[in-house]
């Protein structure tokens, strides 16, 4: 058996467990898959939902997204380190109120506990969302803000000091609605191409959808942005090797509630700033949704990420199917039981509404979970009023069963943005979720859960933290693989170390595949740890350790 043998993958069959049988009506004809496992040291035992205990009141996070009609969509969270001192800190949209920016103060394994940082930089109002990023490779991360008018480019100077750094990088803001962000970085450029994806052309309910716009690097700096047309009410954008080629495309989902004509898009994006949509005659599928978050994770071991889209009643699993040439998925989600389009307590009777969607191994078993916030656009009342956020725990087949009752993450609030993270550096992902017209709700997970591992991929020069590379996790003949990306989710996103459940392995060896495509060799390492790995070397450098 050779090491990359996929860890696990669908296949077609007829001889099927009950738990594959998900939601499927008895006289549905539909093409069910099944999973295999790698023999081996593989992980063989899935956990059940760990338990989390909400810390809201102790927290110290007062802080509401509100507004009217521009702030109905959007509430992200960007969830980084801002002073370097392990543990993430949050920056989270207002809407028409300030956004605020919360530095982690947390004991390790300890209550989650933020203090809140103002200053006239940070305290921004029109924000709908976020997304960390080092833009000019300084080791401090900097944060592109999305606005309902000019987006504003902050730059970290250190201990959660942030400044406007539009003019110095000639960053146009425009003056669109957005609420969608993603970046890159090409070869030999020192600064990242940015892509802005906007929802609409202004706040009127009459308005049109909105071109995006996406700046290329000149040098040290930007030059005029460039028009993608057309734009069909985007609500989350992400930029994505998802052909394992090399060439990072930009996946849009997009809200039908706003167009007629437009579906979901996948464009090329030339290293000069060019853009062309995929088509039909590249495979790509015309599809319209209500589409509001994206999640990509590699489920089936291919290195190749599966796509969740989250949207009203209407959510996607997507699986690559031409994995020789061009970008033709199939939706998979009603076969693994990750549908999610109704409540599963509270309005059962009506479909939901799904915002922010996240992969990670709540428990640590080494099978990859998924969070799902939901909550009604306002007051529409053909979806459901009382819609509970998700939490769809993985069984060892592959497919999901829902787990946010068990976990005690049940929430009939109108949430938006979320982060699921590791807040208290005891190895375990917590939960935080931006409601709307409410306060920010923040979840700790108590376990139980296996041991884990936290990667942190490093190289000299520009992209430090190595957007586009391919991290790899080796137990036995079990890989997991994640994607370094910036974008996705609803409104939010997270840089930071990347998350790994190991089940009752006691370590592991590491792989990091640069963007570049060069590969680098297996390191050693032992588990619940953080792990920095830098480009060139053959160990890895531990920066926090929970075994001590």
């Amino acid at each position: 058996m050779t090491e990359n043998r996929p860890v696990r993958r669908w296949r077609a069959g007829t001889a099927l467990s009950a738990g594959v049988l998900v939601g499927m009506a008895a006289s549905a004809a539909v093409a069910l898959f099944v999973l295999d496992l790698v023999e081996g040291d593989a992980p063989s035992e899935a956990l059940g939902a760990p338990a989390y205990v909400e810390d809201t009141e102790m927290a110290g996070i007062d802080h509401t997204y509100d507004g009217e009609f521009q702030y109905f969509v959007g509430g992200g969270v960007a969830v980084l380190d801002c002073n370097s001192d392990m543990r993430p800190d949050l920056f989270v949209a207002g809407g028409s109120e300030p956004a605020g920016l919360f530095v982690n103060e947390s004991e390790v394994g300890g209550e989650l506990r933020f203090q809140g940082r103002h200053a006239e930089s940070t305290d921004l109002t029109d924000v709908t969302g976020a997304y960390p990023l080092d833009v000019d490779s300084d080791g401090h991360l900097d944060l592109a803000v999305l606005r309902v008018g000019e987006n504003v480019m902050l730059r970290g100077t250190g201990d959660c000091v942030f400044e406007r750094a539009n003019e110095l990088w000639q960053a146009d803001g425009g003056d669109d609605w957005t609420a969608a962000f993603s970046g890159r970085w090409d070869p030999g450029e020192q600064l990242p191409t940015m892509a802005f994806g906007n929802y609409r052309q202004g706040t009127d309910p009459g308005d049109g959808c909105a071109d995006h716009e996406l700046l290329t690097p000149d040098g040290g700096r930007y030059g005029p942005p460039v028009a993608l047309s057309p734009g069909w009410c985007t609500l989350s954008i992400m930029f994505s090797d998802w052909s394992r080629t090399g060439q990072m495309d930009l996946r849009m989902t997009n809200d039908r509630h706003y167009y007629e004509n437009g579906q979901e898009q996948l464009w090329r994006v030339g290293e000069d700033g060019t853009a062309s949509e995929y088509s039909e005659e590249d495979g790509w599928q015309p599809m319209q949704i209500w589409g509001m978050g994206i999640a990509g994770r590699d489920l089936t071991g291919d290195a190749r990420p599966e796509f969740f889209l989250s949207s009203q009643g209407d959510n996607k699993l997507q699986r690559l199917v031409n994995t020789d040439g061009g970008p033709t998925y199939e939706d998979v989600a009603l076969d693994v039981g990750a549908t999610a389009h109704r409540p599963f307590i509270g309005d059962t009777n009506r479909p939901s509404t799904a915002w922010h969607a996240e992969f990670g191994d709540v428990n640590n078993d080494g099978f990859v979970d998924l969070f799902v916030s939901k909550g009604n656009v306002d007051a529409q009342v053909e979806f459901a009023a009382d819609d509970p956020n998700n939490l769809l725990i993985s069984r060892e087949d592959g497919t999901f069963r829902e787990g946010a009752g068990d976990a005690g993450l049940v929430d009939y609030s109108r949430s938006r943005g979320a982060a699921v993270t590791d807040l208290n550096l005891d190895g375990m992902l917590d939960v935080v979720v931006v409601e709307r017209r409410e306060p920010v709700r923040i979840w700790r997970n108590t376990g139980p859960a296996g041991n884990w591992l936290a990667v942190v991929p490093k190289q000299p020069g520009a992209n430090r933290d190595a957007i586009g590379a391919l991290v790899e996790v080796r137990i036995g003949s079990h890989v997991q693989r994640v994607e370094v990306t910036v974008g996705g989710g609803h409104s939010g996103g997270e840089v930071g170390p990347i998350h790994f459940g190991l089940g009752d392995a006691e370590s592991a060896q590491l792989r990091v595949t640069w963007p570049d495509g060069e590969e680098g060799g297996w390191v050693p390492v032992d588990a619940n740890q953080i792990v920095s790995i830098e480009r060139g070397s053959d160990t890895g450098t531990v920066l926090y350790s929970g075994r001590d």
